[in-house]
C-alpha cells in the first residue's frame, strides 16, 4: 500500500507542475527577439544570416539560421535547435564553436511540446529564444 500512495503523491506532484506551467503565459518571438541581439546576433548577424562580425574568424562560420526550416523539408526542428542552444548537441569544429547557453537560460519553466506530442517543462528564455528563430524562417 505505500508505494501506492508514493505513486499517487508522484503522479499529483507531476500533474500539479505542469498544471502550474500551463498557466504561465507562453513566450513569443518577440519576447526572444532581444536574447537574440544579445546572444547570437554577434555570430548569427542580426537578420540571422550567419554573417555577424565575428563570422569570419570562426571555422566552421556561423549558420544561417534563416534557412533552417527550409533546410529540414520545411519543418522547424524543434528537439535539434533546443539541444544545439542549450550546448547538449556540439559538433566537432576546429576553430570557436557554439557556446553553451544552457545555465545561462534557465529559470521558470513553461510546457513546450518539442514535437513528440509531451509537454516538456522548458526554460522561458529558451522557448522565447527559440521561438524568434523560428519567426525568422525564410524559404530557400
Amino acid at each position: 500500500m505505500p508505494a501506492f500512495r508514493f505513486s499517487l503523491g508522484l503522479a499529483a506532484v507531476a500533474v500539479s507542475f505542469v498544471g502550474a506551467c500551463a498557466s504561465e503565459d507562453m513566450p513569443e518571438a518577440s519576447d526572444g527577439q532581444a536574447l537574440y541581439m544579445t546572444y547570437c546576433a554577434v555570430c548569427h548577424a542580426a537578420d540571422g544570416t550567419g554573417n555577424g562580425p565575428m563570422a569570419a574568424e570562426m571555422d566552421p562560420e556561423p549558420a544561417d539560421l534563416t534557412l533552417i526550416a527550409a533546410r529540414n523539408g520545411g519543418d522547424f526542428p524543434v528537439a535539434q535547435i533546443l539541444s544545439k542552444i542549450d550546448g547538449y548537441a556540439q559538433g566537432g569544429t576546429t576553430g570557436p564553436s557554439m557556446p553553451m547557453f544552457g545555465d545561462l537560460f534557465r529559470g521558470d519553466l513553461v510546457p513546450l511540446d518539442t514535437g513528440d506530442g509531451v509537454m516538456t517543462p522548458t526554460p522561458r528564455k529558451l522557448v522565447a529564444l527559440l521561438e524568434y528563430i523560428e519567426s525568422i524562417q525564410v524559404a530557400e
